[in-house]
């Protein structure tokens, strides 16, 4: 037997090994961490016996326990679809203004209606509901249709100008190319950009009132703040939705664009539509 080395400065038997000059020395470990390491593994063998754990061909042991992470989600998920459930029967009973009254019900449905949004609606309004061109802003106070929770559920539910849908709102503005001048289109544009802004000819802005007067007044009103029974854009509060040039005026006076909004209820379903209702008029700009 070979007699092991005494460190000269420990005074504990080295073990042989030596690397670069360093001489390891043969320190057992501790009494108690040897013990720890035994209980590990005994511990390790008890919980692959008791949970699943050893892979097979196509599963793995199932352990005495018969634990599984997808059973444990399951459970969860069907629990919170339980507890979503009162609330949604709760929401297809009432209406949008009663839904509104109920802060838990309020709270849950502006929630549920920020996550159907972002599935449904951010494709033309945005992310955060601004809007952009062509695509009306949810969160000011410009509504073509009334700003309230339910005339807000109203148009959801069945959409702007939707064939597909008896009950959609319908709006049409003429295309006043085929009915006015060409300089009378020129003056209109002026006066109704006047309403907002500084005109390029005054003299065809005052003109354009008479035109306006003449052809835009019955949808528009006689102060061009417009009329939401039929969705006519109020004209002087400086939001548009197509451009607020004169040029852009005058261009959606001679081939007006008209916009289509589908008709959600068929498609989502009435709670849904009611939470979305919910979630715009939480945006700012409810009435």
């Amino acid at each position: 037997m070979t007699k092991r080395e005494i460190d000269q400065i420990s005074g504990v038997e080295t073990t042989g090994h030596e690397w670069d000059g360093i001489k390891e020395l043969n320190n057992p470990m501790p009494r108690w961490w040897v013990l720890c390491f035994y209980v590990t593994i005994v511990w390790a063998l008890g919980y692959t016996i008791a949970y699943p754990a050893w892979p097979m061909i196509s599963s793995a042991t199932t352990g005495l326990l018969g634990f599984s992470s997808r059973g444990e989600l399951k459970n969860a998920m069907a629990e919170a679809d339980a507890a979503k459930q009162g609330f949604a029967d709760a929401i297809a009973a009432k209406s949008v203004t009663e839904i509104i009254a109920d802060d838990k019900l309020r709270e849950f449905a502006t929630a549920a209606g920020a996550a159907a949004f972002k599935v449904n609606c951010i494709q033309c309004h945005g992310s955060g509901a601004e809007g952009s061109p062509g695509f009306p802003n949810l969160n000011d106070d410009d509504w073509l249709w009334g700003g309230s929770a339910d005339a807000i559920h109203q148009t959801i539910a069945h959409g702007i100008r939707y064939a597909g849908d008896a009950d959609t709102r319908v709006s049409e503005m003429p295309a006043f190319g085929e009915i006015l001048e060409k300089e009378q289109i020129r003056d209109v544009a002026a006066y109704v950009h006047s309403l907002t802004g500084t005109p390029s000819d005054a003299a065809a802005a005052t003109a354009g009132k008479q035109v306006f007067a003449d052809n835009c007044a019955v949808c528009h009103g006689d102060d061009a703040k417009g009329n939401r029974e039929v969705g006519a854009p109020n004209l002087a509060d400086a939001i548009w939705l197509y451009g607020s040039s004169e040029a852009d005026i005058a261009r959606q006076v001679r081939t007006p664009r008209h916009g289509v909004m589908p008709a959600w209820s068929a498609r989502l379903g009435e709670t849904t539509v009611k939470e979305l209702a919910v979630y715009v008029h939480s945006l700012g700009g409810g009435e």
